[in-house]
C-alpha cells in the first residue's frame, strides 16, 4: 500500500469517526425536575403550548370542572404548573380540607418515624398505644400490626358509624390480614406515631413533612376524623414529594423503599390498595363499604401507573410517574357520591387525556 494510499485511508477513518452516528437516536436532554421554593408564592410553570398540548382541550376541561363543583385544579409536569384554575369564589390562599386523601400523609409520616428507627410497621399496634384499643381478646388484638392499619387489613368489623374508633366500635370480624375493609381504624396509626415519637401528632408531622417540603395547612378534628386542610398548592407539593418518590430536591424525606410498598398492591386482597393509597392499572378492585370484588382498573381512562389520593366528595391527588405529572382537584361532590371514588375520576380523566394525545 502507497504512502499516498494509506493517507487516504486514515482521511477516510478520520471523517467518519467524527461524523454523526446514524444508528443512533439523538436523545433530547429529560427536562429536570423542579421544586418551588418553602415560601413564598414563586413556582415556575409550562404552557400547554411548549409541551405540545392541545389548546383547545383546555376549555372542555375547565367546563366540566366548573359544572361539576370542583373549587381549584392543578397540572403539574416536573413540577412545573401546567394549568392552576380556582372556581366558584375559592382562591389560591384558601384551605380546603383533604378529606380522606389525607390519609396518604399519615402512611406517609408512619414511614418516616419508621425509616427514624421509632417504630416497625410490622410490630403489633399495642406495642405502641397499649392493650385493650379494641374489644377483642388479647390474642386476636395482638395480632394487628401497624401494617395492617396502613393496608385496611385488620379485621375489625364494619359498622354503621365507619368512623367511630373507640374499643367499644371495635369488634372483632376475622383474623387481621385475612379480609380487606375501608375503616376509619387507620387513624390509630396517628397515635401509633405520636407515642413513638413522644411528640404530639402536629409537632412531628410539621417538623417531619409539613415544613420540610413547604407545605401550610393544618389538622383539625372532625367527629372521630383527623382531617388535614390547606391550600391547593400545598396539596400538590405533597403530590411533587410522591411523584419524586419521597425526595424534596436533595433531601430524602421518605425513603425510596417504604415509598415503593406504599405505592404497590400490600396485600392479595384489594390489589388496588397499597399504605392507604388507590393504585390504578391493576386487575382488580374493591370499593369502600364494599366486599365485593371488580374487574379491571379502578379508573380505565386513566394511565395504569397512576397512583391515588382519593377522598370524599371528589378530593384527588393523582401521581403518573410515566408522565412525571401530578393532578390535583379540590372541591364539593361532583355527582352527590359520598364515597372515596365515583364515575366522576373517569370522566374527568377523558378530559385530562384528551390534553397530551
Amino acid at each position: 500500500m502507497t504512502t499516498k494510499t494509506i493517507y487516504s485511508v486514515l482521511i477516510l477513518i478520520l471523517c467518519i469517526s467524527c461524523s454523526p452516528d446514524s444508528s443512533k437516536t439523538t436523545q433530547t436532554p429529560t427536562e429536570t425536575t423542579y421544586f418551588p421554593p418553602l415560601t413564598g408564592t414563586t413556582w415556575e410553570t409550562k404552557s400547554i403550548t411548549s409541551l405540545g398540548w392541545k389548546q383547545d382541550a383546555v376549555q372542555p376541561l375547565l367546563d366540566y370542572l366548573t359544572l361539576k363543583n370542583s373549587k381549584s385544579f392543578i397540572i403539574l409536569v416536573n413540577g412545573r404548573i401546567v394549568l392552576e384554575n380556582y372556581f366558584k369564589g375559592h382562591s389560591a390562599t384558601a384551605n380546603w380540607y383533604w378529606a380522606s386523601a389525607g390519609k396518604t400523609l399519615t402512611s406517609t409520616l408512619t414511614g418516616i418515624a419508621e425509616q427514624e428507627g421509632i417504630l416497625n410497621i410490622n410490630n403489633k399496634v399495642s406495642d405502641y398505644i397499649g392493650t385493650s384499643w379494641t374489644s377483642l381478646s388479647l390474642a386476636k388484638e395482638n395480632l394487628i400490626t401497624n401494617k395492617h392499619l396502613l393496608t385496611m387489613t385488620s379485621g375489625l368489623e364494619d359498622i354503621d358509624n365507619v368512623d367511630a374508633v373507640d374499643p367499644a366500635s371495635l369488634t372483632y370480624k376475622a383474623d387481621a390480614g385475612s379480609r380487606w375493609a375501608y375503616h376509619n381504624v387507620y387513624v390509630k396509626l396517628q397515635d401509633v406515631v405520636a407515642n413513638a415519637s413522644n411528640q404530639s401528632w402536629t409537632n412531628y408531622f410539621n417538623s417531619r413533612l409539613r415544613d420540610k417540603i413547604g407545605m401550610d395547612g393544618t389538622w383539625f378534628q372532625s367527629g372521630n376524623n383527623s382531617v388535614y386542610a390547606s391550600t391547593t398548592r400545598s396539596m400538590a407539593r405533597f403530590g411533587l414529594l410522591m411523584a419524586n418518590k419521597g425526595k424534596w430536591e436533595n433531601s430524602t424525606i421518605l425513603n425510596e423503599n417504604y415509598f415503593n410498598a406504599a405505592t404497590n398492591s400490600s396485600q392479595n386482597i384489594n390489589l388496588s390498595y397499597g399504605y392507604l393509597w388507590w393504585l390504578n392499572g391493576k386487575n382488580s378492585f374493591h370499593l369502600p363499604q364494599s366486599q365485593l370484588q371488580f374487574s379491571g382498573s379502578i379508573i380505565p381512562s386513566a394511565p395504569n401507573d397512576m397512583f391515588m389520593a382519593l377522598g370524599k366528595n371528589d378530593q384527588k391527588i393523582y401521581v403518573i410517574p410515566s408522565k412525571n405529572m401530578v393532578v390535583i382537584r379540590m372541591g364539593d361532590a361532583a355527582d352527590n357520591v359520598n364515597l372515596a371514588l365515583s364515575d366522576f375520576d373517569n370522566v374527568l380523566w377523558q378530559k385530562i387525556t384528551a390534553l397530551y394525545q
